[in-house]
């Protein structure tokens, strides 16, 4: 299946600090920072991943970090639910925004 983003382009990330290597360097080494491990044991950072990938709708993300939550120990029902707590996350904010909305309005409408 042909999609607008090719899966094979997340093999090439490394390759994005070609001209600005001091800036990729920085965030390579903070990203393995950010994953190594600390409080949050791996796999539970793989699924908070998971999650954050799929609220910010990031297809390369989604495929590394489902090949990573696997490979940790995570199963789908495990990774299914981490997504069902991102939408309901993105949904609430959604939701909560209509407070603000609801303001403007009920200020105009007076």
């Amino acid at each position: 299946m042909q999609t607008y983003y090719d899966p094979r382009d997340l093999e090439g990330f490394g390759d994005i600090g070609k001209d600005a290597p001091g800036l990729s360097e920085k965030f390579f080494e903070y990203y393995g920072a950010v994953f190594a491990e600390g409080e949050l044991s791996g796999r539970d950072k793989a699924l908070i991943a998971l999650a954050v990938a799929h609220t910010v709708q990031c297809p390369y993300c989604i495929d590394a970090f489902t090949k990573a939550c696997l490979e940790k120990g995570s199963n789908l029902a495990e990774m299914t639910e981490a997504v069902h707590v991102a939408a309901a996350i993105r949904g609430g904010a959604a939701l909560v925004h209509g407070v603000q909305m609801r303001k403007i309005a009920e200020s105009i409408s007076l």
